[in-house]
């Protein structure tokens, strides 16, 4: 069969990876993703480098190459209807509509959809399109306390600021969402929200639109700096742990919050708004119950890349059937282990532009040392030399074992024996709050 993985991050090289174990892979990609590029070379498939939100393209590109399976888990390609073009050549595709994909990019929609399902799980919110609006929605939500400001559309993760860590206080906050309102960028609204001092966990159910299947929770390093410190990141690393649970997370917390991510799909398929492939849902657990983050209308990065290494087999089938509308509770078997991924980036990341860095990373030997290679943000410019490729993430080591101490301990030694160059990492990454390193 053949398959179509539309993209170039870690989550999409994980997803084209384990696509490329039982079909003939082909990647439409914003750069020569030397994971991407390698495992469509090894299927018998093909790469190429387009836009990958432009949905005529594609759709003509997996027409030409007589695309059976084509896979899109990506906020921009979604967000600009890439999957409607897909479905509308007749491709059978795994992935939501644009209309399916606005519980992502429209904030505002995500918040009154949990009104109506789940009305105590939202934050106290407002949101504002105005600069009069604003004021007041700063001023409303402030009476709970510190704020978060949030634009209402796409902002590649790093559009969230929160008084304490980014915003000096409130006023800062107004500052900041003025920012957003006037400019018109992500979206031109924000939604301003109660923060919330509590762990964060997600979950990436996997779903036909009907059938919910739900993996072990992830844990997410959204902060730039060790000790969760410095400017918000699309994530520096995730780690999930046997059982599937997360040690601040209860059974009835995680089944509550799967409960909320069922409700949330059958809304979306009774609104008609097509939705297959992953439903990310990121929750606050706190004494106070569930709160509700924000829904992702896509595998995270790189909470995505966790479940995929916990995959044990058939992932081909179980993206046929997410596509066909036929899938099964025990279609998705996963490994209970756990795993670690550590993204390696650009000392600019998240700090200001780069221009760009060479650096070294012998596959084997990260192999050797128990864990896999999935390249991001950036290109191969020779044999085991590589070049970081824009502002964003370049590189991630994952590993999977039986305890999270050692997929850590797998994961550190790959990096500290088998990289060489001026990319920085987190080495905290498995550790949780109030744990020691």
């Amino acid at each position: 069969m053949r398959s179509l993985i539309v993209g170039h991050g870690g989550r999409e090289a994980a997803l084209g990876t384990r696509m490329a174990e039982s079909c003939e892979l082909h990647a439409f990609m914003g750069h020569q993703n030397p994971t991407l590029c390698d495992v469509t070379r090894g299927s018998g498939g093909s790469a190429y480098v387009g836009n990958v939100c432009d949905g005529k393209a594609i759709a003509g590109y997996a027409v030409d190459h007589s695309i059976a399976l084509a896979v899109v888990s990506s906020d921009d390609p979604l967000a600009a209807g890439v999957v409607d073009h897909l479905l509308g050549a007749g491709v059978p595709t795994v992935g939501p509509t644009r209309s399916g994909a606005e519980i992502e990019w429209n904030k505002a929609f995500c918040r009154q959809v949990v009104d109506q399902i789940a009305p105590g799980s939202n934050p106290a919110y407002a949101v504002a399109r105005t600069p009069a609006e604003v004021e007041r929605a700063v001023a409303k939500v402030a009476e709970h306390g510190p704020v978060v400001v949030k634009p209402v559309g796409l902002a590649g993760g790093k559009g969230v600021r929160v008084v304490g860590p980014h915003l000096a206080d409130n006023d800062a906050a107004v500052e900041y969402a003025l920012e957003i309102v006037e400019s018109g960028r992500h979206g031109g609204a924000v939604s301003i929200e109660e923060r919330i001092s509590a762990p964060e966990f997600t979950i990436q159910a996997m779903t036909d639109g009907q059938i919910v299947v739900l993996p072990p929770a992830t844990y997410d390093y959204p902060y730039r700096f060790e000790g969760d410190t410095g400017p918000g990141t699309g994530g520096m690393g995730s780690c999930a742990l046997p059982g599937g649970l997360l040690p601040f997370l209860s059974r009835e917390s995680y089944d509550a919050a799967c409960g909320i991510v069922r409700d949330v799909i059958a809304y979306l398929a009774e609104t008609r708004r097509h939705f297959s492939g992953c439903l990310n849902a990121g929750f606050f657990a706190d004494a106070r119950g569930l709160r509700v983050i924000e829904f992702n209308a896509r595998f995270g990065d790189p909470e995505g890349i966790n479940i995929m290494s916990l995959v044990e087999r058939g992932w081909t089938d179980a993206l046929v059937a997410m596509a066909d509308g036929s899938l099964s509770d025990d279609m998705i078997p996963m490994a209970n282990r756990a795993s670690v991924v550590t993204y390696l980036v650009a000392p600019e990341y998240a700090l200001g532009i780069s221009a760009g860095h060479r650096f070294s990373i012998d596959v084997d030997q990260v192999r050797a040392h128990g864990a896999d290679v999935l390249f991001s943000a950036a290109v191969e410019r020779e044999p085991g030399s590589y070049q970081t490729v824009g502002t964003s993430r370049a590189v991630a080591i994952v590993a999977t074992e039986d305890t999270v101490e050692s997929a850590r301990s797998s994961v550190a030694g790959a990096i500290i024996n088998c990289v060489s160059g001026d990319l920085e990492w987190r080495s905290d990454i498995g550790i949780f709050p109030g744990e020691s390193p």
